[in-house]
């Protein structure tokens, strides 16, 4: 039976794409208080700061485009024989628009969400606190996205992928969010193995029995071509 590769894409994967990082020196935690912007106390408090803020990051996103590590993971999605599970920290799209399919643990930008009945739609390009839910038509829009604080999406699905697979990867991830730094545990404790893909060593880097360093658009096209070779 061909592997089962469960692969954590984060942040650094899209730093090619001209989308910042968050924890770096100069990422975008250095520029803005996640207080602010990214609990659900700051959108009860300031809505119109967290809705401006969340505009801006769905127009960089939209303006940005797939780079050649997106890419490559679509292509061994495709073409192993065996099951390529994405899951993803991001809140882009990139993944989707280089043709992979991917779960999004974190909510998307380009898909808004009423906190009053629970329902979601396509984000237009703006959004602002006073946007009708186009369901209970309450003011109560918000991003689509996981706020420190919140649960993220998917998780027992992405506990039975790891459960199950052969392979864990983690992709640009800095290794200091839970649960998502936690995967790589529940992985080797399911006799996976295990190898981290970033520019530089991350919270759990000794936690992987190996690490290819270097940008993500050279080395996930590299580490593709070796596990669609094998």
């Amino acid at each position: 039976m061909a592997e089962k590769i469960v692969i954590l894409t984060g942040a650094g994967i899209s730093a090619e794409s001209g989308l910042g990082t968050f924890r770096d020196a100069d990422g975008l935690w250095s520029q803005v208080r996640i207080e602010d912007v990214a609990t659900p106390e700051a959108f009860a408090r300031d809505p119109a700061r967290v809705h401006a803020f969340y505009n801006m990051r769905r127009a960089a996103a939209a303006a940005a485009a797939p780079n050649p590590a997106h890419h490559a993971l679509a292509r061994l999605q495709r073409d192993h024989p065996g099951e390529v599970v994405i899951v993803t920290q991001n809140v882009d799209d990139l993944h989707g628009r280089a043709g992979a399919e991917v779960l999004h643990m974190h909510g998307a930008l380009a898909r808004a969400l009423c906190a009053s009945c629970g329902e979601t739609w396509a984000a237009p390009p703006e959004m602002a606190p006073g946007d009708p839910c186009p369901a209970c038509e309450r003011p109560a829009t918000r991003p689509d996205v996981v706020w420190f604080g919140e649960m993220p999406h998917r998780l027992d699905d992405i506990a039975d992928h790891l459960a199950a697979c052969s392979l864990f990867a983690a992709i640009g991830t800095s290794g200091a969010v839970y649960p998502a730094a936690g995967f790589v545990r529940e992985a080797r404790a399911a006799g996976a193995d295990t190898v981290e893909l970033n520019l530089g060593a991350s919270d759990v880097s000794p936690l992987f029995h190996r690490r290819l360093t270097g940008p993500a658009s050279r080395v996930v096209p590299d580490w593709v071509d070796t596990l669609l070779a094998q």
